[in-house]
């Protein structure tokens, strides 16, 4: 039987569940990255496991190599029964806000699947809304397979992201310091101004702008 697991839950901020039950069906994780930098998109990933075919080493992306992710992205795009990326735009952050830019991130990638959940469990304490069950778990990405595969798939898609980005952008080191507030990237905003990709409500990308 593929991904079908049972999981008690109760009713979150965000109104998913309105009752405790048991759900059986096809479970999905998501987890996003990117909330914390200067610069870019933030990126979500859901992902349906395919118990058939389990793939070894799943973890947290922060506390696996780049190469680990690398090669892990590949087996999760390979043997998952189906996943997906989507990702909430520089301009979406500043119009709406980091989380609820991450919301919509989130949202995004669990209507993005070929197969619909009938339970969606995602990293952290906040949840999308949904029209399917879910529930938020803290530190997921390190305890929830599926969610360590979303985590990869949206930690491994941004930093290409950001490769891309150090090309048309090289005075900043997006491929070194991935978008995040470094003394590097900091002396370079100083120096150079923001580029467009920066998001422009974040306080040391405003300073600049000023």
């Amino acid at each position: 039987m593929r991904s079908r697991k049972s999981s008690r839950t109760e009713p979150t901020m965000a109104r998913q569940a309105e009752l405790c039950w048991d759900i059986t069906g096809l479970i999905a994780g998501v987890d996003e990255a990117g909330r914390g930098p200067l610069a870019g998109p933030v990126v979500a990933a859901a992902v349906i496991l395919d118990d058939l075919h389990p793939i070894k080493g799943l973890n947290d992306s922060k506390k696996l190599s780049a190469l680990q992710r690398d090669r892990l992205y590949d087996e999760i795009r390979a043997k998952a029964l189906c996943c997906s990326v989507a990702q909430a735009s520089v301009e979406e952050i500043d119009q709406l806000n980091i989380l609820q830019a991450t919301l919509l991130a989130m949202r995004r990638a669990v209507e993005g699947l070929r197969l619909k959940p009938a339970k969606v469990l995602v990293d952290g304490n906040r949840l999308p809304v949904l029209d399917v069950l879910a529930e938020a778990i803290v530190k997921g990405d390190a305890t929830v397979p599926a969610i360590s595969a979303a985590s990869i798939l949206a930690k491994v898609t941004r930093d290409r992201w950001c490769a891309e980005l150090d090309l048309r952008y090289p005075q900043y080191g997006f491929a070194g310091h991935k978008g995040y507030g470094t003394a590097e990237h900091l002396a370079a905003l100083r120096a150079h101004g923001a580029c467009p990709e920066h998001r422009k409500t974040f306080a040391p990308v405003a300073q600049v702008l000023v």
